[in-house]
C-alpha cells in the first residue's frame, strides 16, 4: 500500500518554505520583486529573498517565531495572486 501524500498545508513552515525556493516559478515571482527585475533566481537567491522578507536567518525559524510565520504566509498569499490561483490581496 502506498502512503497518502501529505497536503502542502499540513507540512511544516520550513518545509513548504524549501519547496517553494526550488519551484522555478517561485523564483520568477521572487526575481520580478528584487533589483533583478523580471530574473528568474536560483534556488539559492530565492531562499535569500524569503529569509530576507520574512526577516529570519535560517527558514527553520518560520517554525519557531510566530510574526515571521504571518509574513511567510503573507509571502504565499501573494505569490498565489501572482500565478493566478487566487484574486490579488487588497
Amino acid at each position: 500500500m502506498i502512503p497518502a501524500a501529505i497536503p502542502f498545508s499540513d507540512l511544516p513552515l520550513p518545509t513548504q518554505a524549501g519547496i517553494l525556493c526550488n519551484d522555478p516559478q517561485f523564483q520568477s515571482f521572487a526575481g520580478a520583486r528584487t533589483v533583478q527585475s523580471g530574473v528568474q533566481l536560483t534556488a539559492t537567491a530565492a531562499a535569500e529573498y524569503l529569509r530576507q522578507i520574512c526577516g529570519v536567518t535560517s527558514r527553520r525559524d518560520l517554525a519557531t517565531t510566530p510574526a515571521a510565520a504571518e509574513r511567510f504566509a503573507a509571502l504565499q498569499t501573494e505569490f498565489d495572486a501572482w500565478r493566478g490561483r487566487i484574486a490579488a490581496p487588497r
